[in-house]
Order: C-alpha cells, then sequence, then structure tokens
C-alpha cells in the first residue's frame, strides 16, 4: 500500500484563525497596492499626457493605460504560477510581493522623470507588472491563511482597502502635485506601496513549500497549467463569469459618471458632484462589505449574498436608466456602493472556496483577478458605441443593469457553495 503524505503547512487548508495584528497588514499593504495603482490612472497620468503632448493627451492617455492593461492581465496569473513553485526559505508568496513593490516602484520613478510617451509607456508597464504581481500574492494569502468560516470578514476588509486606497491616492497626489510637481507625486506614491509591502512581508508568516511537493517546473507541463478546464473545474467557470460580470456591470456603472453629471444631469459643478457622489458610493460601501461579511461568515453561506448584491446594484442602475436627474444620482450612488461592497466581501471567500487545487491557489486566483482587470478593458471599448448610437446614457445603465443580473444567473450554477 502506497503511503499517503501528510499536507504540508503551504499547501493545507487552513483552520486557525487569522488575528486583528494580521489582517490590519493585509489591509494597509491592500491599501498601498491600490493608491499606487488609481493616483496615476485618476491624476499623474493625465496630467502627465498633457504635459507631453497636449494636443492628443486623451490619445496618450489611452495608448498607457492600454498597454499597462495587457501587461497587468499577463502578470497576475503568470507570477501566481511561478510563485506556486517557488520553495525559498521566507516562503512562497512574500518574495514575490517584495520584488513586486521594487519593480512598481522603479516604475513610477521611470515615470516621474519621463522625458517622452515612450519612456512613460515602459514606466506604467512596469508599474503594472509589479503591482499585478503583489495583488496576486496579497488575494493568495486569504487562501493561504484565512479559514473559510472567516474569509468573507477578511474579503470585507480588502474591499474597503481598495475603496480607501482610490480615495487617498487621489488626495495624496493633489497635494504633492501642489507642493512639488509630478515627480514628488509619483515618488510618494512608490514611498507608500514600497512602505505596505514591507510591513506586509516582515511582519507576518509565509510557509515554505518543501521541494518534493513543488508541482512540475517542465514548459509543457506550465503552460498546459495555465489553462482551467471548464469540464473539470464547472464551479471555477460559472464563478469566474459571474465575478466578470459584475465587474462589467461597476465599470460600466461608475466610469463615466462625471461625463453623465455633465452631458445627461446638466448639474451645474460636475466635479463637485462627483465628489459627492463617489463619497455615498465609498461610504455605502464600506457598510455593504462588513455587515455582508460578518453575516456570511456567520451563516456560511455566500450566494444569498451575491444574489442580493446583484439585485441591489441593478436597481441602483435601473433608477439611472429611468431618471437622469441629480435626485436620481444621489439615489443610485449609495445603492451600487453597497452592493458593489456586499459583492466584493462574499466574492473572495466564494471564488477561493472554488479553486481546483492547493499547489496553484496564486496562479488560479490570478486567473480570477483577470475578471477585475479585463472589466476595465472592456468597458470603454463598449460604452463608445452604446453613447453614440444605442441610446446614450438610458442604454449604458442598462447594461449595467443587465451585467449584474447575469452575475446573479450565473452564480446560481456554483454547486460547491452554498
Amino acid at each position: 500500500m502506497s503511503e499517503v503524505r501528510e499536507l504540508p503547512e503551504a499547501l493545507a487548508e487552513p483552520v486557525a484563525r487569522v488575528r486583528a495584528g494580521w489582517m490590519s497588514l493585509l489591509f494597509f499593504a491592500n491599501i498601498a497596492l491600490w493608491l499606487g495603482v488609481y493616483a496615476p490612472i485618476q491624476v499623474l497620468l493625465p496630467k502627465q499626457a498633457e504635459l507631453l503632448d497636449a494636443a492628443n493627451k486623451e490619445a496618450v492617455f489611452s495608448l498607457v493605460t492600454g498597454i499597462g492593461a495587457v501587461v497587468a492581465l499577463i502578470a497576475n496569473p503568470a507570477v501566481g504560477l511561478l510563485s506556486d513553485r517557488t520553495c525559498s526559505a521566507r516562503g512562497r508568496r512574500h518574495p514575490w510581493t517584495a520584488a513586486g513593490a521594487g519593480v512598481a516602484a522603479a516604475g513610477l520613478l521611470v515615470l516621474a522623470f519621463a522625458p517622452n510617451v515612450a519612456v512613460m509607456v515602459l514606466g506604467w508597464c512596469l508599474v503594472q507588472a509589479g503591482l499585478n504581481g503583489m495583488l496576486a500574492m496579497l488575494v493568495s494569502a486569504i487562501a493561504d491563511r484565512v479559514p473559510v468560516p472567516q474569509r468573507a470578514q477578511v474579503g470585507g476588509l480588502v474591499g474597503i482597502a481598495q475603496m480607501l486606497g482610490t480615495v487617498l491616492g487621489a488626495v495624496v497626489v493633489v497635494v504633492m502635485l501642489d507642493l512639488a510637481g509630478l515627480p514628488l507625486g509619483y515618488a510618494v506614491c512608490a514611498a507608500i506601496v514600497l512602505a505596505g509591502a514591507a510591513a506586509f512581508v516582515l511582519r507576518t508568516p509565509d510557509a515554505r513549500l518543501p521541494v518534493t511537493f513543488r508541482p512540475s517546473a517542465r514548459s509543457r507541463d506550465v503552460l498546459a497549467n495555465l489553462w482551467i478546464s471548464p469540464r473539470k473545474h464547472p464551479d471555477f467557470a460559472w464563478a469566474w463569469a459571474c465575478h466578470f460580470m459584475i465587474n462589467l456591470g461597476n465599470a460600466f456603472g461608475t466610469l463615466y459618471l462625471l461625463f453623465f453629471l455633465k452631458d445627461a444631469v446638466h448639474y451645474e459643478d460636475p466635479d463637485t458632484g462627483l465628489l459627492i457622489m463617489m463619497g455615498l458610493y465609498g461610504a455605502a460601501l464600506v457598510v455593504g462589505a462588513l455587515v455582508a461579511g460578518h453575516f456570511s461568515d456567520k451563516s456560511g453561506r455566500r450566494k444569498p449574498y451575491v444574489l442580493a448584491a446583484s439585485a441591489v446594484m441593478a436597481v441602483a442602475a435601473s433608477l439611472l436608466v429611468v431618471w437622469q436627474n441629480w435626485t436620481a444620482a444621489l439615489a443610485a450612488s449609495p445603492l451600487l456602493g453597497v452592493g458593489f461592497g456586499a459583492y466584493m466581501a462574499v466574492a473572495l471567500a466564494m471564488l477561493t472556496q472554488v479553486l481546483p487545487a492547493a499547489q496553484d491557489r496564486a496562479k488560479d486566483l490570478g486567473v480570477i483577478n483577470i475578471a477585475n482587470s479585463l472589466p476595465q478593458v472592456v468597458a470603454p471599448m463598449l460604452t463608445a458605441p452604446i453613447l453614440a448610437y444605442l441610446g446614450g446614457y438610458p442604454s449604458l445603465f442598462a447594461a449595467s443593469a443587465l451585467s449584474t443580473v447575469i452575475a446573479a444567473v450565473l452564480v446560481t450554477r456554483v454547486k460547491t457553495v452554498g
């Protein structure tokens, strides 16, 4: 009879609840990561594009962010796959978290002094590669260290961290720009990314993978492993599709709010109006994430919360289909926020429960993270024809509502998660 090997800590399903200190370090690392992503996208890159080529600033910004998005789609699962095969004495994930933060910081410093568009593209590609590698590791930490009954709570904190990173990023770089211009803004972002990664890497455990448990490193096996068969792993496929549609619906509902306020609502001060809407959205997201995370973990159920979150998001978008006015915008913002926050809390818990194999956690979560990034590429491509030829903003918000309804249908097909 063959001997059954006991799984090492790196591959075993976690059972011990993580403590507040570990969650706080993960929380701050995620804030640093998302600040590194969104501070450039919201403020620094557009201003730099205008400085380098004022006449074609929109085209330059689209070129830089588009190429960066492609790099992000590749980097996330690739770094995850490499970490799954790492047997370093410092663990599987931490070396790649530190490396990702270092590459991202280098890219931000390249951007700080980019003399032309080509160097700007190079810098942003480095940032996207580094931060998406870091993202793959931070998400993998949840599957590696957090037991299933606690994952929605931790997922809620991660969702809140993403929102706070976005808001704080805008605040920080605006202050830095007033003080010393673009170079200081990029340098401060780099320092924050490094600080968040260093605190998590140096202060949290990361189990070592024994060499005898390392997956095959042959090129053929590695490439084959990137494909996750929907036929063999249907729950993973349905959960991935649900995640993609939810993020697509959220992208349709949020990316063009400034233009919506200006062109459809005719709000007198669209910049201030957008801040009000995003403030309501962010506050409601925090509430939705905390409440849904708590009750989902307490009940052990995930799908009912995904269904409820999808319904709330669809109602929010539907309000803007029927009414394009400031009152409807004020009502829709917190509804969309509470729905997306509730979904994000439960989604990480559900998605980590449908992973095909413990030895491929980071790679598989990297594949899932594509469902976060891809809608940011797809939504702008679809929005332009919708606004121009298919009915304008009512049709755009109808597409947002439809996307979330489809997500609700898809999640019902997941069988192994309640």
